[in-house]
């Protein structure tokens, strides 16, 4: 579809492009589904360009099939016109471990770079295990100095044509802007009408940092997410009004604003649908009505606060943004 491939937006001073409507490839259990590499092919064959994985996923070697099948069939005509993001789990944000992770992503991937490559989150525990929950026993102070130099390293090798950051607080960009040579083209946050994050938007704007915006529709039947974006009433109002589906005004809402957003389906009919937000628009009225949305953080990362480790309360982990 040709609005996907137009419906780009700047990322960083440096000129790269991010395609607004990205697809997410995070499923609850890690790794539950079959046939994922069909399930992305289909979305490349649908217009998707903009494919958001990460090794806690489990999808890297499945996105990486999917891209090199997709270039086979000449879906795509070359590499170049998909933007491909992974991440580094908590486990490998030891400075030592940033640029071997990656590598090994690459390797998953089959690819020779990623176009972004993010700190999954400001957290750490001990070498080994890629999971969530973490155990709390091996939870560890985050080091920002030598994860980011390892990241920054990263971007200079050419594995990474971009890096950044994920769940990052304004207080914690701040402290990363504060040692950065590089700084993050991206923070990737929850972000959806039940959690607009207009404070840390403003703060990200103002720096020069594009905001990427996960769980778009609640992230409804995983364990970290929240049936209250699907179930709110203002929304089902404004889709009834409209014509349209709730997840569709919840992403056009969220492309609106101007950020870009990974939305997983593996269902191939909401594929279609949540592709159906570029020709139409929601106006003033329907705008100032989800302003007003009481808001509440869906996934506030429970799993990072222990009272032996570095975050001993959730204020801790989000700061202000909690």
């Amino acid at each position: 579809m040709a609005n996907i491939t137009v419906a780009d937006t700047q990322i960083s001073t440096d000129g790269k492009a991010i395609p607004l409507l990205g697809f997410g490839t995070a499923e609850y259990p890690y790794g539950s589904s079959a046939n994922v590499k069909e399930h992305l092919l289909d979305a490349i064959r649908l217009g998707y360009r903009h494919f958001d994985s990460a090794p806690l996923y489990l999808t890297e070697q499945p996105l990486g099939e999917a891209v090199a099948e997709a270039l086979a069939l000449g879906l795509v005509n070359s590499r170049e016109e998909l933007f491909i993001s992974t991440k580094l789990w908590c486990s490998d944000a030891h400075g030592d471990r940033v640029v071997p992770a990656l590598q090994t992503s690459l390797k998953n991937l089959g690819l020779e770079y990623v176009d972004l490559y993010l700190v999954h989150w400001p957290a750490c525990v001990k070498a080994g295990e890629y999971e969530l929950p973490v155990k709390k026993e091996d939870l560890l102070p985050f080091d920002y100095e030598s994860v980011w130099k390892a990241m920054e390293e990263c971007q200079k090798l050419g594995l990474a044509k971009s890096i950044g950051v994920s769940n990052f607080s304004c207080k914690k960009l701040e402290k990363l802007l504060s040692i950065s040579e590089i700084p993050p083209a991206v923070n990737q946050v929850e972000m959806n009408p039940l959690w607009q994050q207009q404070k840390l938007r403003e703060f990200c704007k103002d720096k020069g940092i594009h905001i990427t915006a996960y769980s778009p529709l609640g992230a409804r039947g995983t364990f970290w997410g929240t049936d209250r974006v699907m179930e709110c009433e203002v929304l089902q109002e404004i889709a009834k009004a409209k014509g349209k589906t709730l997840a569709q005004v919840c992403l056009r809402w969220a492309y609106e604003q101007g950020v870009s957003v990974v939305v997983k389906s593996f269902n191939i009919e909401r594929m279609k649908e949540n592709l159906g937000i570029f020709d139409w628009s929601l106006n003033p009225d329907e705008l100032n009505k989800i302003s007003q949305i009481p808001q509440k953080k869906g996934f506030p990362g429970v799993q990072f606060i222990s009272p032996n480790g570095p975050y001993k309360s959730v204020e801790e982990l989000w700061d202000e943004g909690i």
